[in-house]
């Protein structure tokens, strides 16, 4: 199957500590990367991660607070000192071209490369990228100021030609294209051929949801429903439920319900508080409901 993984280079909260760094997440898509959030050190975990910069060219920023975009300033710069050329497109709600222009222009007054900033209302879902193989699609999420988590689906494929199947028929090299997309063919005689007979289905199609910051919210289990591999924050314990709902965060349990509800195949939860000096904690509440659980730690790679 073609390459479709998760990295993780950062998975703790607002607070820095020792253990974890924030958040920031690469997507690796056919060797195209797609970083989620961009924290303090999201560019040293991209190279302790083995990663090429060169690769990367949109970053998706799911909203405005410092733990998930402080480390934009510090990775444009570096691009810019490798003398990147490719443009960078950045995605996020609205306000960051705002805040983050002068700064570049301080710092970074003769650029290699141009940085082209994205626009996304985080009311509905939108998609806001697309390519041959991949859509991303934001998830309106609720916290203290505007946020989306996205959706990352890998279109359908066409399916796979049965060489000998083809031959027998003597189907031309013309039909192929449209037999693969699901059509029938038909012979100069008139006989049609089914489809079923000439190809094999391709491997299912892949997704992938990342959701964090946010209060608990059963309202996205529908656009997540069925993916492959779901990150949901999980800030704090149970014994903290009133401090998460206070700011807008969600407990490791509430992740597991929504893993629950959407059918998903896998959860990831982390953003973890930095008053939990051990998650285990948070992996056994998770745990208790959706068993196949994980808790995301940096250099972590999944495959999905």
């Amino acid at each position: 199957m073609e390459k479709f993984e998760l990295h993780i280079l950062g998975c703790g909260s607002a607070l820095p500590t020792t253990r974890h760094f924030p958040t920031s997440q690469i997507v690796n898509v056919r060797d195209k990367l797609f970083m989620i959030d961009c924290g303090e050190g999201a560019q040293l975990q991209f190279r302790k991660s083995h990663l090429k910069f060169s690769r990367l060219n949109h970053i998706f920023i799911s909203h405005l607070h410092g733990d998930h975009c402080f480390g934009l300033l510090g990775l444009i710069s570096t691009l810019n000192l490798l003398g990147r050329t490719a443009e960078l497109h950045i995605h996020s709600p609205k306000g960051l071209e705002t805040l983050l222009t002068p700064m570049l222009d301080f710092f970074n007054r003769q650029m290699t490369y141009k940085v082209l900033f994205h626009e996304f209302d985080t009311k509905e879902p939108m998609q806001i990228y697309e390519d041959r193989s991949l859509t991303v699609t934001t998830i309106p999420l609720r916290h203290r100021m505007p946020c989306c988590g996205f959706l990352f689906a890998e279109k359908r494929r066409p399916n796979h030609i049965i060489r000998e199947m083809v031959d027998f028929y003597q189907v031309p090299v013309y039909e192929l294209n449209r037999i693969k997309n699901g059509a029938d063919y038909v012979t100069p005689e008139g006989k049609t051929v089914s489809n079923n007979l000439l190809t094999r289905p391709s491997a299912p199609s892949r997704s992938y949801a990342y959701c964090s910051d946010t209060i608990y919210l059963p309202s996205i289990v529908e656009q997540i429903k069925g993916v492959d591999l779901l990150f949901h924050e999980a800030t704090f314990a149970n014994e903290d439920a009133p401090r998460a709902k206070e700011t807008f965060h969600t407990t490791a349990a509430q992740a597991a319900e929504i893993a629950r509800k959407a059918e998903v195949k896998k959860l990831l939860i982390g953003h973890f508080s930095a008053r939990y000096e051990d998650e285990n904690i948070l992996l056994q509440e998770a745990s208790a409901i959706f068993p196949d659980t994980q808790l995301a730690k940096e250099t972590l790679c999944v495959s999905v």
